[in-house]
């Protein structure tokens, strides 16, 4: 049977290595585009919305718009959500977890 203690540790690790990861991630953003420039939405890793940047041209046809703040929203959450994966598989690597786990 193996040391409890040194699982114990281990755990401890892995739960330290998983906060850093997760305040990294809360410091770190990603940039997405819509309509060639015109909506500019800035996301951390946390998948939290920093800001949105319109285009004073974009805002003759409203639902125009809408759809190209939906777009780069959506885009900009989807590359946090890479970024966060990526981050997160990292910490979890050398751990020998079978991939997808975490």
């Amino acid at each position: 049977m193996k040391d409890p203690m040194k699982m114990l540790r281990q755990v401890q690790q892995m739960q330290d290595r998983m906060a850093k990861a997760q305040k990294e991630l809360e410091e770190e953003t990603v940039e997405a585009t819509s309509g060639g420039g015109a909506v500019r939405v800035v996301v951390t890793g946390a998948q939290k919305v920093v800001s949105v940047q319109v285009d004073p041209g974009a805002t003759d046809d409203v639902e125009m718009l809408q759809d190209l703040i939906v777009a780069a929203v959506n885009e900009a959450m989807e590359r946090s959500k890479e970024m966060a994966s990526a981050k997160m598989q990292s910490v979890a690597a050398g751990l020998g977890l079978p991939p997808g786990l975490v």
